[in-house]
């Protein structure tokens, strides 16, 4: 049974939130008011679906370090480990930081490991919930920036490049930095390993993706993404991510799909991408800078006891 007892807490209960968007889910604490003294250890214990609030990750809205910014979001996976950047849990930092009162305005600047990002706050949907753009920055396509080295490409730049992926065979897959590193394969691409050339929905994502995300050619682990074109202005999606599995969204993984379409010729700028938990509409505008629009849904707020907290056993 594991030890909870690597950290502490107050003696009083963490206000903590639930918010997803397309049901990329997290558990959501605010900086501003509460103490975190180990985010990590606080992540997995949280994020357990079982014994937890339950979510993909951690997210954490703290004072931000600089003067250019409303907030910052530090962001922890469920197994602890830290991520740069999460295009679905940013739109829901921008939706408390407002609704909660750290702004006033709809537009919200948000410190990230990824640099700073810019959300605006764009009205609702037909289902009621807020809708939200990010300004995702410029993707980089460097291998050194993600960083990866895929054996047999040459060039800086891995577009449509073969890898060698343990059980799986020859893929050829897409680099592509938007804050977090991503891997993008095309499965409906006949060059591709039976074992992939098949219906999205029945890709055993479980048994595929650990291959990818542990490949010696990610350093730092990876996120893939399992794609299929559906026009080139739409395309079916799942995700693998390092450290959470398979989630039903990933922000930063589907603007790395529509820019992996866009530098290998079969999608246009603007596309909207059907993941698990919904749609997202990304564009890569002519100044090459990335644009998601999608919703952000506040689920709950809760008082989380500390005696369980701090875990005496599970």
């Amino acid at each position: 049974m594991e030890n909870r007892r690597s950290f502490s807490f107050p003696p009083r209960a963490m206000k903590v939130t639930k918010m997803h968007g397309i049901g990329n889910d997290y558990v959501y604490v605010d900086g501003f008011v509460e103490t975190v003294d180990d985010a990590p250890a606080l992540a997995r214990r949280l994020a357990d679906r079982h014994f937890g609030v339950g979510g993909d990750g951690l997210i954490v809205i703290a004072r931000p370090g600089g003067a250019d910014a409303d907030c910052r979001m530090e962001m922890y996976n469920a197994d602890g480990s830290r991520a740069q950047m999460c295009g679905n849990g940013i739109r829901c930092v921008a939706k408390f930081a407002r609704d909660h009162g750290i702004v006033e305005t709809d537009t919200v600047r948000v410190e990230t490991d990824a640099g700073l990002r810019i959300v605006e706050l764009v009205g609702t949907n037909g289902a009621g919930e807020t809708l939200a753009r990010v300004r995702m920055g410029r993707p980089d396509l460097a291998q050194a920036s993600l960083p990866a080295r895929v054996p047999g490409a040459p060039e800086d730049r891995v577009v449509e490049s073969p890898l060698e992926v343990p059980g799986i065979g020859r893929v050829l897959v897409t680099l592509v930095s938007t804050g977090n590193p991503h891997c993008v394969v095309r499965i409906d691409d006949e060059r591709q390993p039976a074992t992939l050339r098949q219906p999205l929905a029945d890709l055993d994502l479980a048994s595929i993706g650990p291959h990818f995300e542990r490949h010696d050619a990610f350093p730092e682990r990876t996120n893939t993404e399992f794609i299929d074109v559906i026009g080139r202005g739409e395309i079916g999606f799942r995700v693998w991510e390092r450290g959470s599995g398979e989630t039903l969204a990933c922000g930063t993984g589907a603007c790395a799909a529509v820019v992996a379409g866009v530098v290998a010729g079969f999608l246009d700028r603007r596309v909207i991408v059907h993941l698990r938990g919904g749609d997202l509409d990304i564009r890569w505008d002519d100044g090459d800078e990335v644009l998601m629009t999608g919703p952000a849904v506040e689920v709950f707020t809760a008082d989380v006891d500390p005696a369980w907290l701090a875990g005496a056993g599970r």
